[in-house]
């Protein structure tokens, strides 16, 4: 005779059972036909990192990636719906089905490789240092001169696993490790820089520039740090119809000149990208 398990154990396996579920359906869902069907792509996006993507002073999420991502939207016929959180949570949150895609700015690296699809790149970063102007002991391209200094950085960014690379070396040399000041936006690390609570910041080139043009006078960039990246938009691995279309929806947007028209608006320069081989070898 079968034996009947106490209800509390039936309990904790159809949890069990619900959950995976619930996994499986996130792991094997067509993003692609979902957004269709619902008639509108639901993005994950921290609109905290101007000019890629922030807030204007009416309240609406603006930038080159939202600028792009309508232009495609408009052409599926499509609405677009943010879904705003930290950069922190954006990896994880896409992974976990949390939203269709991200099409926050991302750096493309071999390690996000592993875990998310790139769709081919939107734009190129170089990580430059900005300090205050005058501060002569900040010198991006000396990386001897950052020891000891504290650098304010978003957490979980590019940059700032560039700081702890650089602060590394600086360790194995025999230097003062760099102070690492981890934050959520790039307005905190700017607050950071202003009252003094950071010698430096590290981000993107473009992101900086924005920096300067408000505050004229009080900043200037002093070098870079790591080697140029592409950056790129993120979907879940198993959603290749998803990211195929994507690809050709930005193919497009580079034949027709309105990628370069976007760049030139909110970038102020124009690249040149690649649409395969862009993503790093795993050292």
């Amino acid at each position: 005779m079968a034996l009947t398990p106490p209800r509390s154990l039936r309990s904790i396996v159809t949890a069990s059972l619900v959950a995976m579920a619930s996994l499986s359906g996130v792991a094997n869902a067509d993003t692609l036909a979902d957004m269709k069907a619902r008639g509108t792509m639901i993005v994950g996006l921290d609109p905290t990192f101007a000019p890629y993507e922030y807030t204007d002073a009416s309240g609406n999420i603006t930038g080159y990636d939202p600028a792009l991502l309508r232009a495609i939207a408009k052409d599926l016929g499509l609405k677009v719906e943010f879904r705003k959180m930290a950069f922190s949570g954006i990896i994880p949150g896409l992974v976990a089905g949390s939203f269709d895609f991200t099409a926050t700015a991302l750096n493309v690296t071999a390690e996000r490789a592993k875990r998310i699809s790139f769709t081919i790149p939107v734009s190129k970063t170089v990580n430059a240092v900005l300090r205050r102007v005058g501060d002569t002991k900040v010198n991006g391209d000396k990386p001897g001169s950052l020891a000891g200094l504290t650098a304010a950085v978003k957490q979980t960014s590019t940059p700032e696993r560039v700081v702890q690379e650089v602060s590394g070396k600086l360790t194995a040399d025999g230097k003062a490790a760099i102070k690492i000041l981890s934050v959520d936006t790039t307005d905190q690390t700017v607050t950071a820089l202003g009252t003094k609570r950071a010698d430096f910041i590290v981000d993107d080139m473009s992101v900086l520039a924005k920096v300067m043009a408000e505050r004229p006078g009080m900043f200037e960039v002093a070098g870079s740090l790591g080697k140029p990246a592409y950056i790129s938009w993120g979907v879940r691995k198993n959603d290749k119809a998803l990211l195929d279309t994507l690809d050709a929806e930005l193919v497009k947007l580079k034949k027709n000149g309105t990628m370069a028209k976007l760049q030139k608006q909110y970038l102020g320069v124009t690249y040149t990208l690649p649409e395969t081989d862009f993503i790093p070898a795993n050292k």
